[in-house]
């Protein structure tokens, strides 16, 4: 498969978002769809949420055009399932936030759907069949691939949705971590799911020209939901399907930001007495700001720590001059390390 299929998914995928957005945008404002701020939320006015809608409508439209001209090639039976699988599961997903931007669903409603929706991709073929545990090596699931698939399904598209609190934030760490997935997905022979991962890319980073700081849209539900559901996936079936131990933590490293942030807000709200799912301020960019940190420097920096996670997946899966480029990103974030705590000590002074 030419890899020129891969640089036009994520142009395509970028133009239609760059060009749909403002449409989107207005069509929010003259429908009152609006993010409204509250003593939770950093944004100081009304804020339209429905971008959600050019990210679902770039990726599909370059995943489409892509599929037109012949770039997934003759797939085998198990691997078009496992495309339908992704493309299905997606659209259902952004169904479900979309309806929750416009509806408000009970966060129990939001997760009963997101579990059936799980189970019918791991039915098509999107599952986890085994893990990887140190000194013992793979080791197959059986049964309990079901539930550690919907866990790792779920659980993505709610870590991508709850770090998306400040402007940029959830599209960039998306953005960059599609790249990376689909680098890491080339480089291990699985050009399909580097396929969908270009166009996630493209439309991640084109909405990011709307929703960077200042933002004029935001992404809603129905934007992180898409993209936290397809990371997911196309971790699953790019790299965790292969029977290799480096393979099968590569997606884990490279949405560990994501991870660890919504691991570390379960486990405080759970100590404190807490549901997990009460809204709180206790997210990394919500200390950050506390700690004194600008909108933008709290997000760059989430930016660098999330490309430094991708260098080590590229180190990791062994591409060529993969470690050259984790002692770069290392080099930066120890750069933004350093701004952070100085900007957090300036601002205590």
């Amino acid at each position: 498969m030419p890899q020129i299929y891969h640089l036009i998914a994520f142009l395509v995928a970028a133009v239609v978002v760059l060009w749909t957005t403002p449409d989107v945008r207005n069509i929010g404002i003259k429908s009152g769809q609006v993010d409204k701020p509250n003593e939770r939320k950093v944004h100081q006015r009304p804020m339209v949420r429905l971008g959600g809608v050019s990210i679902f409508t770039g990726t599909a439209i370059a995943l489409l055009l892509v599929w037109w001209l012949g770039g997934f090639g003759n797939l085998s039976p198990e691997k078009e399932w496992q495309i339908w699988g992704i493309a299905l599961g997606g659209i259902c997903f952004f169904l479900i936030g979309l309806a929750d931007d416009l509806l408000n669903l009970s966060p129990f409603t939001r997760l009963v759907m997101q579990v059936i929706v799980a189970v019918g991709a791991w039915k098509m073929g999107v599952s986890i069949d085994f893990i990887s545990i140190p000194t013992i090596g793979i080791v197959h699931l059986n049964w309990l691939s079901l539930p550690i698939t919907v866990l790792w399904l779920v659980g993505m598209v709610n870590a991508i949705n709850w770090i998306d609190g400040l402007d940029g934030l959830a599209a960039g760490v998306s953005g960059i971590g599609a790249i990376v997935m689909s680098i890491v997905s080339l480089y291990m022979k699985q050009p399909e799911a580097a396929l969908i991962a270009a166009a996630l890319a493209g439309a991640s980073l084109g909405f990011l020209r709307y929703n960077f700081n200042p933002a004029q849209i935001f992404m809603g539900d129905g934007g992180s939901y898409f993209m936290g559901f397809t990371l997911a996936s196309v971790g699953v079936i790019g790299l965790v399907k292969i029977p290799v131990v480096t393979a099968v933590v590569l997606p884990y490293v490279i949405l560990a930001v994501p991870i660890v942030d919504m691991s570390t807000v379960i486990l405080l709200r759970l100590r404190n007495g807490k549901s997990p799912f009460t809204a709180d301020k206790t997210h990394l960019h919500h200390r950050l700001l506390k700690a004194g940190l600008s909108h933008r420097w709290a997000v760059l920096f989430i930016y660098s720590l999330t490309l430094w996670a991708g260098s080590l997946a590229l180190a990791l899966a062994g591409l060529p001059s993969g470690i050259i480029y984790a002692c770069a990103t290392t080099s930066l974030l120890s750069y933004t390390t350093w701004r952070v705590w100085k900007r957090s000590r300036q601002s205590g002074s």
